[in-house]
């Protein structure tokens, strides 16, 4: 199951092989015993191209279920022995402010470093979801204040409110502090409707009865600073995440929106997560009673 996903997600048999440190003769010929037990090919293989069968796509789901089932057993018999082992897997919001994650980690890794990390960049509301499949152990998020994580255990980390970025020559660079309405006047970049991160911009200007013209969208908040730069739009950030971006100006919104931080995880955490909600010094009350 392991070399068929790694198949699967390098689209090359060679390459698969390399990952998984086997000979690729050896790789090649796990899968085809595979497919004969199965009774079906997993791979269409071409002399340009290895791709999926619908057998393989079907298959896929339920073989990353039990790897992960394995791995959480594993991990399971190690916190037994008094040992953390196994996998964490961490997603993040790019404006994440109320952790310093990579010092997060760096002191988990020194604590545990048998643990295999990764981390996953989304939005929140992506972010949750894969926390409830299982996908994610914990991850961070950022809300308006009329939202709350749903189907996970949660803990609020910190309120923030949002801030007006300019570019340095634009008109309000000078205020010290603008309203909604002023804002209302200028084009605007911001995440993609319906995302956690533009709907506490959007229910503020709305409450204020104010339009705005978000004549740009974009995925990632380090690119939102890019088009503000040149002074092609304004945006509204995080403030704790604001001071991160450089050629670009703050100014304080007296009616700005809030948002609210958490850290949330799965209610049948594995061993990792658990070790790593203690580095982050979440309440075992908490943790407990979510």
């Amino acid at each position: 199951m392991r070399y068929v996903l790694a198949v699967a997600e390098t689209n090359s048999f060679t390459r698969a092989a390399e990952r998984c440190l086997v000979v690729q003769s050896a790789l090649s010929h796990q899968i085809a015993r595979l497919e004969r037990e199965l009774g079906a090919r997993l791979f269409e293989r071409t002399s340009r191209r290895v791709r999926l069968t619908p057998a393989g796509a079907a298959f896929l789901p339920a073989a990353r279920q039990c790897l992960d089932a394995a791995e959480r057993a594993a991990a399971e018999v190690a916190a037994a022995v008094g040992e953390v082992r196994g996998r964490l897997a961490v997603g993040l919001i790019p404006t994440v402010a109320a952790v310093d994650i990579p010092e997060a980690l760096r002191e988990f890794r020194t604590r545990y470093p048998h643990v295999r990390i990764s981390l996953r960049v989304g939005a929140s509301e992506e972010l949750v979801e894969r926390v409830v499949q299982g996908a994610l152990d914990v991850a961070f998020l950022g809300l308006p204040v009329t939202a709350r994580p749903r189907g996970v255990a949660a803990h609020e980390l910190a309120r923030d409110r949002l801030v007006a970025v300019v570019a340095r020559d634009h008109p309000l660079a000078g205020a010290p502090t603008v309203d909604l309405r002023m804002l209302s006047a200028e084009v605007f970049v911001d995440l993609p409707a319906g995302t956690a991160g533009r709907l506490q911009s959007d229910q503020a200007f709305a409450a204020a009865g104010l339009d705005r013209d978000v004549a740009f969208e974009v995925t990632s908040a380090d690119y939102i600073a890019r088009l503000v730069r040149p002074g092609l739009a304004v945006a509204m950030l995080p403030s704790a995440y604001a001071p991160q971006l450089e050629g670009v100006v703050t100014i304080e919104v007296a009616d700005a929106p809030a948002r609210v931080e958490y850290v949330i995880w799965s209610r049948s955490r594995p061993p990792a997560a658990t070790a790593f909600l203690d580095v982050l010094g979440i309440p075992a009350q908490d943790r407990d009673d979510s």
